[in-house]
C-alpha cells in the first residue's frame, strides 16, 4: 500500500505509539484486500456496530481504556447500535434480568468509555442512524467508516455514499485517522452490479421477503433490480425510505449485501442506468411463487413448535415516524375487527430515540400504548441473545430479527391478525 508522507508518520508513531497501532489496524485491513491506498472519510461522523458491554469483550474494553489514556478521539462525533436493554419497556422475569446483569454488567462502563472517545450523545444509540431525525445523513460521494450491516447498505444504495462493511472496532479506527482503504465499495469498479434481478410480481412485495431472497441469492455481490419502480415510484420519499430500509436489511442479514441499485430509484441508478452493471452479470427473477418459497423455507426453531406467542418485536432495523404512524393505524382497525381493545400478544416496536420522543408528542402515540403496545429504542437482537429467552416464543416482522435468533417470521398482515386476536399463529 502507498501512504502519503503524513499517513507515513502516524504508522511511524509520530504521533503516538497508540495511534500508530490503529494506522497498523488500518492498514494491515487494507492490505488483506489489496486495497492500494488509503482514502480520506468525508462524512466524520461514524457510526459503531459495537454497542452492547458484554462482559466477555474485554480486548474492546482494554482497547477502549488506551484510547482514553492517549487522549484519541474520532474526527467527528459519530452515533451507535441500539442498547441490549430497556427494563421499563421490555419487562423481564427475574432470571432474564439476573442472566441479563451477567451478559451485560460492562454496559454502563462501556458508555462511558464512548463517551470520552466521541459519541455524539446519550440518545445516539439506534441501528437508523441515517433517518432525518437522528441527523447522521452522509451526502452522496461520501466515504464512510461504519460497520452496522443495515447502516451501510442504506447509506451505500439509498444515500449514495460510501463504505465497506466493516467489522466493529474498524469503523471505529477509521473515524479516529480519519482514513479507510481503498477497495471493495469505496471504489467505481466494486460498486458494479454482477447480478440482475426483476421483480415480476403481482402487487408490491413484502420488502423484507424480497431482500431475504435476493441476499440468499446474490450473498455478498451487487444486484441490479429491475421492475421495483412500477411499485415506489421513481422519487425516494418516506415511505419509500422505511421500504428501502428494510429491504436492505433483509439483503444484508439473509446474504452479505452492501449496496443494491434499484433501476430509476436509486442515485446511482438514475444518473448511470445499466452503465452500472458489470459484463456477464447473472440473472435473477422473483414471482409470486418465488417469493412464496423463499417464505415457506424459513425454519421453526421454537422450542416447542406449537406453542402460542407470547413476545412479538416490530421493528428491526428501527422504524420510521412514517412506520410508527401507519402501525398505528393498521393496529386500530385490526383490533375493532377482532372485537378487542388491547393486544392479545405483549407488542414491543422499537425505534430511535429521537424518533420516538417526536411521536410522544402526538395523539397516535397515546392510542398505540392505550392498546397495550410498548414503543423502545432496545436492540430486539441483543435482547434476544440472553438464553433464556430462546425458550420464549417470539414472532417478528423482522428479516434481520428471524435470522440471528429464534424468533419466528411473520408478514405485516400475519403480524396484524395474531396480536389483536383475530387469528392463531
Amino acid at each position: 500500500m502507498q501512504l502519503t508522507p503524513e499517513q507515513q508518520a502516524i504508522l511511524d508513531g509520530e504521533k503516538g505509539e497508540t495511534l500508530a497501532k490503529v494506522m497498523k489496524t488500518i492498514v494491515m485491513y487494507g492490505d488483506i484486500f489489496g486495497a492500494e491506498k488509503l482514502v480520506p472519510v468525508t462524512h466524520a461522523d461514524g457510526h459503531l456496530v459495537t454497542s452492547f458491554g458484554i462482559a466477555l469483550m474485554k480486548p474492546l474494553f482494554s482497547t477502549m481504556d488506551a484510547l482514553i489514556e492517549a487522549g484519541i478521539q474520532t474526527k467527528g462525533k459519530f452515533t451507535v447500535d441500539p442498547r441490549p436493554l430497556d427494563y421499563e419497556n421490555v419487562k423481564c422475569n427475574l432470571l432474564e434480568k439476573l442472566v441479563f446483569h451477567i451478559m451485560y454488567k460492562k454496559q454502563a462502563d462501556y458508555e462511558e468509555q464512548l463517551k470520552k472517545v466521541g459519541l455524539r450523545d446519550k440518545d445516539s444509540f439506534t441501528c437508523a442512524c441515517y433517518l432525518p431525525e437522528v441527523g447522521n445523513v452522509p451526502k452522496k460521494g461520501d466515504v464512510l467508516s461504519w460497520a452496522e450491516s443495515s447502516a451501510v447498505v442504506f447509506a451505500n444504495s439509498v444515500l449514495g455514499a460510501r463504505c465497506n462493511r466493516n467489522s466493529g472496532m474498524l469503523d471505529l479506527f477509521g473515524s479516529i485517522v480519519g482514513y479507510v482503504p481503498y477497495f471493495g465499495l469505496v471504489t467505481d469498479e466494486g460498486r458494479k452490479a454482477t447480478w440482475k434481478v426483476y421483480v415480476k410480481t403481482s402487487k408490491i412485495p413484502e420488502a423484507q421477503i424480497l431482500g431475504s431472497a435476493i441476499g440468499m441469492k446474490v450473498m455478498e455481490d451487487v444486484p441490479y433490480v429491475y421492475g421495483l419502480d412500477k411499485f415506489l415510484g421513481t422519487e425516494i420519499d418516506d415511505e419509500v425510505t422505511a421500504y428501502l430500509k428494510d429491504f436492505g436489511a433483509a439483503t444484508a442479514s439473509n446474504g452479505a449485501v452492501g449496496l443494491y441499485h434499484i433501476d430509476k430509484l436509486t442515485p446511482e441508478a438514475k444518473e448511470q442506468g445499466e452503465s452500472l452493471i458489470a459484463e456477464g452479470a447473472k440473472e435473477y427473477v422473483v414471482d409470486d411463487a418465488e417469493l412464496e418459497r423463499v417464505y415457506k423455507s424459513y425454519p421453526l426453531m421454537w422450542k416447542k413448535k406449537d406453542a402460542k406467542p407470547d413476545l412479538c418485536f416490530i421493528g428491526c432495523p428501527h422504524l420510521t415516524y412514517g412506520q410508527l404512524m401507519k402501525w398505528t393505524e393498521n393496529l386500530e382497525a385490526a383490533l375493532k375487527s377482532a372485537g378487542r381493545k388491547k393486544v392479545k400478544v405483549r407488542t414491543i416496536m422499537t425505534t430511535p430515540p429521537q424518533v420516538r420522543e417526536k411521536f410522544a408528542k402526538t395523539p397516535e402515540y397515546k392510542k398505540l400504548t392505550s392498546m397495550g403496545v410498548k414503543v423502545s429504542s432496545i436492540c430486539p437482537l441483543m435482547y434476544t441473545n440472553n438464553p433464556i429467552t430462546k425458550s420464549r416464543a417470539i414472532i417478528t416482522n423482522s428479516n434481520k430479527l428471524r435470522t440471528y435468533s429464534v424468533a419466528r417470521y411473520c408478514k405485516d398482515e400475519k403480524i396484524l391478525a395474531v396480536i389483536s386476536g383475530k387469528e392463531e399463529i
